[in-house]
């Protein structure tokens, strides 16, 4: 079903190799105010404020089962990633709000959908059976919404260092697996991507599978949602850190990336409440694209919630989103404008996804585990 396109997003990979995730990724914060790691809400922006659903260059397949929504999402070209602010590549979202149920036997639910997504990844990387994987955890262990990878990294089974000693007849279905937890640049001094880079070719890895925490435009979205992509990934990007990107180009292999949305930005939570009541004011003025803005309109409250539109004076201004979020930003300078939220029951939501990663990957890279055993491994 979405092996079409693979073949294009291959070839643009490689001739555009010097281009870094950042450059797509700045371009549409900059056009529409929002910062989001996901695909799936990058795309959901472009419709909100565009209006067709079909973006060219930009596949979208949705797939519903019991538990989850899962998106595919496929960027095919420059022109695509240019829309939607991401890199070519595929990205699959899976949206599960009932994880944070903290129910064990649908965590196992979710993680077998994962496994069969990060097992589609492996065999379009042409990765086979007995290549060895290297498991990054990105993040910092000392901010538990930035733990997710370090914590999932310690529940994988990491099986390289017995297998290298064992025949092939008795790995029964084990795959040789190395795993690290870097840190941070603020910890270690050294650039993530170098320590992966250096790690990957002494061990002879053919892929890297990263982890990492990310960041939503939707509160919605934390905790309860997964995407998976080939893409790549800049460690702290969504949190305006510029980091070494980790992708095929910079590490000679493919990387797989898996993350989940942690944090929140604060003027999103806030564009979002003003969203809310501006829909609950039906006597305010509605947007129009014809009223020219104002660019020294003032920063009121009541011009924030109405969209830009004064009730004295309706002529003066009907703002975008994109400007909303630049007059709450603002608002919330200088302390609150790079604030990023996250739940108070982080710890246990952390917990439940690290649960859920950790065994979809134990999933995916040991077939010769029994299912109910993988489980039984995480603590």
């Amino acid at each position: 079903m979405r092996t079409g396109f693979r073949r294009n997003v291959n070839t643009f990979q490689r001739n555009n190799a010097h281009k870094s995730v950042d450059l797509y990724q700045a371009a549409f914060s900059q056009k529409y105010g929002v910062r989001t790691d996901l695909a799936l809400e990058a795309h959901e922006v472009i419709v909100e404020n565009e209006g067709p659903p079909e973006l060219p260059g930009v596949i979208v397949k949705t797939e519903e089962t019991e538990y989850a929504l899962i998106s595919r999402v496929t960027v095919e070209n420059d022109i695509g990633a240019r829309m939607i602010g991401k890199a070519p590549g595929n990205y699959s979202t899976i949206e599960a709000p009932v994880l944070r149920q903290h129910n064990r036997e649908i965590q196992k639910e979710i993680a077998g959908l994962l496994a069969k997504e990060v097992k589609w990844f492996l065999e379009q990387s042409q990765i086979g059976p007995e290549d060895t994987v290297l498991v990054v955890g990105l993040g910092n262990w000392n901010a538990t919404p930035d733990a997710l990878g370090p914590n999932a990294v310690e529940e994988l089974m990491v099986t390289r260092h017995l297998l290298e000693l064992s025949p092939p007849e008795l790995r029964q279905g084990l795959r040789p697996v190395a795993a690290i937890a870097p840190g941070v640049l603020g910890l270690t001094g050294i650039e993530t991507g170098e320590i992966i880079m250096g790690t990957a070719s002494q061990i002879g890895a053919k892929v890297v599978v990263c982890i990492d925490a990310l960041a939503s435009r939707s509160v919605d979205r934390l905790c309860s949602t997964l995407q998976i992509s080939d893409s790549g990934i800049n460690p702290g990007a969504g949190v305006g850190n510029k980091r070494m990107a980790i992708n095929r180009e910079s590490m000679g292999i493919p990387v797989i990336a898996i993350g989940v949305p942690t944090v929140v930005h604060a003027a999103t939570i806030v564009s979002d409440a003003m969203n809310m009541l501006n829909a609950r004011n039906s006597g305010v003025a509605h947007r129009s694209q014809d009223v020219p803005t104002r660019t020294n309109f003032e920063l009121s409250p009541e011009a924030i919630i109405n969209g830009g539109v004064s009730k004295a004076d309706p002529s003066l201004s009907v703002m975008s989103e994109q400007r909303r979020i630049q007059m709450i930003n603002e608002v919330l300078q200088p302390f609150m404008g790079s604030m990023i939220v996250t739940p108070k029951e982080i710890d246990q939501l952390i917990d439940d996804v690290t649960h859920v990663v950790a065994g979809a990957l134990n999933t995916t890279f040991h077939e010769g585990v029994d299912y109910s055993e993988v489980y039984q491994y995480l603590s």
